[in-house]
């Protein structure tokens, strides 16, 4: 598919006219009712609200239904949300389950179909196009980052190097060796690529090739993109999504770089406050809701994704007629709690990456002192050069904690260390050490 805006995959989907794509959500939200009903969770909720494919008027209706959780999926594994026959089920993906049983996301033959349309749209959105060599070092596996990448590219016909996360040093061999055009991974381990080129004498800017770059899968700052483009030479692009609703494939930023396009055809958004579960208006910071209007084996209606964002629907430069929504702010199950003051890591990257001499290589621990009180440590390492000395270094960390206490409204111990110091990570960075007794 191609026309419409620059990148645009199709047209037809991405710049249909707003009452023109309700109308298609309200039938498809029909269907998706019928096929949740046959599941004893929904079957029960739709009875108690009385929401049903026959009673559904509008898409306001829906609000009506009580939220989906992450324990929804705990209590039906593995396959107690799949209103499909397991014949009909072709790829089973699965999260990490490191607090317990992973959740499971089945897809059905149509679900894979889907998949690959809403990833190539990702992609061509970056103006990727058959004639790219795309190094996708997502992780392959039971993750869906690297699979669901893959299915993109291969959708759009680029030549695909399934390189997959670890490896660091190949990793850079590969990316020069093949001509790789489009990077595709984390932005944390992005950041590691650059740095092993860096440390094997290898120049990013002129010998590799890359033009433009794909990451998501873990929430980062426009300070990190800076540093992930200036490093790799690439334009930098967002991309989210998650494994329950379908994988990456979700929404995927344009060319204007300014929110990500949620591709509400097939994933319908709301966003509402954490506490109390109501609906917020365009515009406001809350949780972000997805119902799946398209997917069979895993039909889930109002999902919590526990994501921060804010949604947009004013027209976009780009052309496209989606609304957007912001860059994840964090999550709210990861917002710390220190001596009454809301933190969210989100917050503490930003001030962090302000700070000249610092590297974007961070971890953050909360402690309990003795006096009982909760204490927010933050290490960071220095960038090559700065605070070498020891007077060098102390001034740097009274720069940062005055940095992050005008940020945060608390203090916070620092501690600046030398580059290489901290643990790098092939897939989803680890920020947070929760060390408090409980």
């Amino acid at each position: 598919m191609s026309g419409g805006p620059r990148g645009c995959w199709n047209p037809g989907a991405e710049t249909a006219p707003r009452e023109e794509r309700a109308a298609l959500q309200l039938e498809r939200l029909r269907e998706q009712l019928a096929r949740a009903s046959r599941l004893p969770l929904y079957r029960t909720t739709m009875e108690e609200s009385g929401v049903s494919p026959e009673t559904l008027r509008s898409l306001d209706d829906l609000a009506r239904l009580p939220f989906t959780t992450k324990a929804d999926l705990r209590d039906g594994y593995p396959f107690g949300l799949c209103p499909v026959p397991l014949a009909d089920v072709v790829r089973i993906h699965a999260t990490s389950g490191t607090t317990g049983k992973p959740t499971v996301s089945p897809y059905t033959r149509a679900d894979l179909a889907l998949w690959a349309e809403v990833m190539a749209r990702v992609l061509a959105a970056g103006g990727v196009t058959r004639d790219d060599v795309v190094h996708n070092a997502y992780g392959h596996g039971l993750f869906t980052g690297g699979l669901g990448f893959g299915l993109g590219a291969e959708t759009i016909g680029c030549a695909t190097v399934p390189v997959s996360s670890g490896l660091t040093r190949r990793q850079v061999m590969l990316i020069e060796d093949f001509g790789a055009t489009v990077l595709t991974c984390t932005p944390s381990y992005a950041l590691v690529i650059a740095e092993e080129a860096e440390a094997q004498g290898v120049d990013p800017l002129s010998r590799f090739k890359l033009r433009v770059g794909f990451f998501g899968a873990e929430p980062w700052t426009e300070e990190i993109r800076r540093e992930i483009e200036g490093r790799l030479g690439l334009e930098a692009f967002d991309s989210y999504g998650l494994a329950e609703i379908i994988g990456p494939g979700v929404a995927a930023e344009c060319p204007a770089h300014d929110g990500l396009h949620i591709f509400e055809d097939h994933f319908l958004p709301e966003v509402i406050d954490p506490d109390s579960g109501r609906r917020l208006p365009w515009g406001s910071t809350g949780e972000l809701v997805l119902t799946a209007l398209s997917r069979e084996a895993l039909p889930l209606l109002r999902y919590r994704t526990r994501d921060r964002v804010r949604l947009f629907a004013d027209p976009c430069a780009c052309g496209r007629t989606l609304c957007r929504m912001s860059r994840v702010l964090g999550r709210t199950d990861d917002m710390l709690v220190i001596r009454g003051v809301n933190v969210f890591p989100s917050q503490i990257e930003h001030a962090l990456l302000g700070v000249d001499g610092l590297a974007p290589q961070y971890q953050i621990a909360v402690t309990t002192r003795a006096d009982r009180q909760d204490e927010l440590r933050v290490a960071i390492e220095a960038r090559a050069g700065a605070g070498a000395e020891a007077a060098d270094r102390a001034a740097l960390e009274a720069r940062t904690r005055e940095v992050l206490r005008s940020a945060l409204g608390l203090a916070v111990v620092v501690e600046i260390v030398a580059p290489g110091t901290l643990p790098r990570s092939e897939g989803k960075a680890v920020r947070i050490v929760d060390e408090r007794r409980k």
